[in-house]
C-alpha cells in the first residue's frame, strides 16, 4: 500500500480525506471493478501519485461498496474524480482523460513542489537541535495530513518520549503498526526500559566507591537507558560482563540484550554492531 495513495472505506473517509484534506489537496476516484475505464484510470492516477510524492493524496472509494460516498458527491458516471482540498470539493472531472489531461488537471491541483519537504526529514533535523516541541508539531501535522503513515507515527512517538511524555507514548504505541512491526517493538522495548528511570548521580557516587559492585552498576546501567543515554548504559552492561560474566545469573549479558533489542532500527545500528562485538570478545 503506497502511502501517497490508499482504499478509503464510508468508516475512514472522515480522517483519510476530510481531515487530510485541511493540509494536501485529496483526490477521490470513485470507481468500480466491472468498469473499463476505471481500471484504465485507476493505474494511472495511482503512478502519478508516487511521481508527485506527496504534493496530492489519491484515495480510492468502490462506488459499488459505498454507494453513500458517491450519492453524496453526486456521482452520476463512473470513473468520477473529485478534489477535496481543506474540506471543500474544489474541482473534479469525469470519464478515463488521457495522461496529458490528467497531468494537467493535477498540475492545477497539487500543492507546489516547494511545499512538499520531507516531513521527517524536517522534524528529525529539528531534534537534533534538541528542538523537541517543534519536531512534534511538524510531525502531527505531517500524520493528520497522511494518516496511513505509519513512520511518522513511530517518530512522533519517540520523540514524545523525549520529552518524556511516556504515558502518550504509551498509549499511541498500544496501536497496530503493521508496516513497521520491527521499529514499533524497539520502541516498546525502549519506553520499558523509561520506566525505570532514576537519579544516576548517587549511583555512580555509589559504584566509586566500590568498582566491584555489580548490581549497582547494572541499575546505573538501567538509568542511563532511561535517560537516553546508551552508549554509556552498554559500557557500564559490558563492563559487567567482562568483570565477572556470571553475574546473576548472566545478568550483564542479558541487559545488553535488552538494550539490542530497544536500540533494533537504523538510526542505532552501527552502535549496536560496535557493542554486539564487544560482547563477542568479552565472551571469548
Amino acid at each position: 500500500m503506497s502511502q501517497f495513495s490508499f482504499d478509503v472505506s464510508i468508516e475512514e473517509f472522515e480522517v483519510k480525506v476530510l481531515q487530510a484534506s485541511l493540509q494536501v489537496p485529496v483526490v477521490v476516484d470513485f470507481w468500480a471493478p466491472w468498469c473499463g475505464p476505471c481500471q484504465t484510470l485507476k493505474p494511472m492516477l495511482e503512478k502519478l501519485a508516487e511521481e508527485y510524492q506527496g504534493r496530492f493524496l489519491l484515495a480510492k472509494v468502490n462506488s459499488d461498496e459505498y454507494p453513500q460516498l458517491a450519492g453524496h458527491f453526486g456521482v452520476r458516471s463512473i470513473p468520477s474524480v473529485k478534489v477535496v482540498f481543506q474540506g471543500q470539493l474544489v474541482d473534479e472531472f469525469n470519464g478515463a482523460l488521457p495522461e496529458g489531461q490528467v497531468r494537467q488537471f493535477l498540475d492545477r491541483i497539487a500543492l507546489p513542489a516547494g511545499d512538499n519537504a520531507n516531513p521527517r526529514e524536517e522534524a528529525a533535523a529539528l531534534a537534533a537541535e534538541g528542538r523537541f516541541e517543534e519536531a512534534l508539531a511538524r510531525l502531527v501535522e505531517a500524520s493528520q495530513a497522511n494518516p496511513q503513515d505509519q513512520a511518522v507515527q513511530l517518530d512522533a512517538i519517540e520523540v514524545l518520549m523525549h520529552l518524556g511524555r511516556n504515558d502518550e507514548a504509551a498509549q499511541l504505541l498500544a496501536g497496530e503498526f503493521k508496516d513497521e512491526p520491527e521499529r514499533a517493538g524497539a520502541l516498546r522495548a525502549r519506553l520499558a526500559l523509561a520506566q525505570g528511570a532514576a537519579d544516576t548521580e548517587p549511583l555512580e557516587a555509589k559504584l566509586a566507591a566500590n568498582p566491584d559492585d555489580h548490581a549497582t552498576r547494572l541499575e546505573l546501567a538501567k538509568a542511563y537507558a532511561a535517560q537516553s543515554r546508551f552508549r554509556e548504559a552498554l559500557d557500564a552492561a559490558l563492563e559487567v560482563v567482562r568483570r565477572d560474566r556470571f553475574f546473576d545469573e548472566g545478568a550483564g549479558r542479558k541487559a545488553l540484550l535488552q538494550f539490542f533489542e530497544a536500540l533494533a532500527g537504523e538510526q542505532y545500528d552501527d552502535l549496536v554492531r560496535e557493542y554486539r562485538r564487544k560482547l563477542s570478545a568479552a565472551l571469548n
